[in-house]
């Protein structure tokens, strides 16, 4: 099996959700805690796109019985018979080794913390054997990417406290004020993508009674319920304003916009899936963009003061 393969098996465009978020958290934890951008950057972007590769190999492995009944996923690797099992674990044990190696270069913290996401990939392909909330765990799984950077960072200077630690005025958490609003609306806005990704199997999940908000709520609840995760994650970014000015902010508001307008003129697109896939990709990299500006802008003005 080629890189080209490998690439198309664990869908590598996919880490373009996560990537900005990724950096977002570093660039949070960098900015609080004075963090120079230096070898860290590295090892947390291997260390990201190790915990893509093994999530996305986890759920082909898991998934496979489901992806081979259903017409639209029925040519995918394993489901086909184009990959053997056996090298889709090979290919989950490297990522898995690039997650831990990458996270263990970083601190003792990243390291020994990288067993949580790891359960959260592993619980997610069950989920959609059992309930419709299966949309907002793999909300969770991706909320919990710049939570990472921003630990990785955190716990350079905090150690431990960086997880466990209060504030000198002991009223709230380090990661309370900013990485967790953040991770909520990271995990809010994948929500609200995956619930109308799902629109795209109604008809194969009900037959085989798997479990998505479409297939259990229909179409109007679907497009009413992503107008209100759209407004919900709008207000965590708001609410978490980074850089305690205008960019963030504005970057927020004029994606939720566009993610909401994309949602409600489904019908006049041709392709809705990709229309749709772009927005909210772009979304993360909008909002990346605004907090580097923010920094390039504020950051001098503070300075000076």
């Amino acid at each position: 099996m080629n890189v080209k393969q490998i690439a198309e098996f664990v869908k590598i465009e996919h880490t373009l959700f996560s990537l900005p978020f990724v950096l977002i958290g570093y660039l949070i934890a960098s900015g609080e805690f004075n963090h120079g951008y230096g070898i860290d950057l590295l090892w947390i972007l291997l260390a990201a796109v190790g915990a893509r590769g093994l999530a996305m190999t986890l759920n082909r492995i898991i998934d496979r019985d489901i992806d081979a009944a259903n017409p639209r996923t029925q040519g995918r690797h394993l489901a086909s018979g184009t990959m053997s099992m056996q090298t889709a674990w090979i290919l989950s044990a490297v990522f898995l080794l690039m997650l831990l190696i990458s996270a263990g270069l970083l601190n003792e913290v990243a390291l020994m913390m990288a067993w949580l996401p790891v359960l959260a990939f592993v619980i997610y392909p069950y989920m959609k054997r059992f309930t419709w909330l299966c949309h907002f765990w793999l909300g969770l799984c991706l909320g919990l990417a710049p939570a990472g950077a921003w630990v990785a960072i955190a716990a350079d200077t905090h150690g431990w406290a960086a997880i466990t630690g209060l504030f000198d005025t002991q009223t709230e958490f380090l990661w309370a004020p900013t990485i967790l609003p953040i991770s909520l609306g990271v995990a809010l806005w994948i929500a609200a993508f995956d619930i109308n990704y799902a629109r795209m199997d109604v008809e194969s999940d009900r037959e085989q009674g798997i479990h998505s908000f479409p297939s259990k709520f229909g179409e109007r609840a679907t497009t009413r319920t992503t107008i209100q995760l759209t407004l919900l994650w709008f207000a965590c970014f708001a609410f978490s304003d980074p850089m305690e000015g205008i960019w963030f902010l504005a970057a927020s508001g004029l994606m939720a916009i566009a993610n909401i307008y994309v949602v409600l003129r489904k019908d006049s697109f041709s392709d809705f899936q990709t229309t749709l896939f772009r927005v909210s990709m772009l979304t993360g990299w909008v909002l990346l963009a605004s907090l580097i500006v923010g920094f390039a802008i504020e950051v001098p003005t503070g300075l000076e003061d």
